[in-house]
């Protein structure tokens, strides 16, 4: 992953904040964003970024046109989690960041091996 600059962090933690699903599969964490597929460009920035993340759509489900964008595994533990566990605490958002605390719990396990792993490498 390219260094981020302070915007670009600032940026990534607004939208995640604002429509970020935090949450996983019952095996790994995972955090998803979804939304219209006028924000492609938005959605090709965050790969450009992050390029161990995924992109799927664009959708098309119940007259509605979205793209989905999902964040797992090591570029989730390595790149994402730091960041957010930096910069999102309940005094900025106690929603999010509740939703932040349950996963971070949820998937301590498999957060802690991967970091394990990410270490020795």
């Amino acid at each position: 992953m390219a260094e981020l600059t302070e915007f670009e962090r600032g940026l990534l933690v607004g939208l995640l904040i604002g429509e970020g699903s935090f949450g996983g599969d019952g095996k790994q964490p995972q955090i998803t964003l979804r939304m219209h597929v006028r924000h492609e460009a938005l959605f090709r920035w965050l790969v450009d970024r992050l390029p161990d993340t995924r992109l799927y759509g664009p959708y098309h489900h119940g007259g509605r046109s979205y793209y989905q964008w999902m964040v797992r595994g090591p570029a989730l533990v390595r790149d994402v989690l730091p960041l957010l566990e930096a910069e999102l605490h309940p005094e900025l958002d106690g929603h999010a960041a509740e939703r932040l605390s349950q996963m971070l719990e949820r998937y301590s396990g498999y957060i802690a091996r991967e970091r394990g792993r990410l270490e020795r490498e």
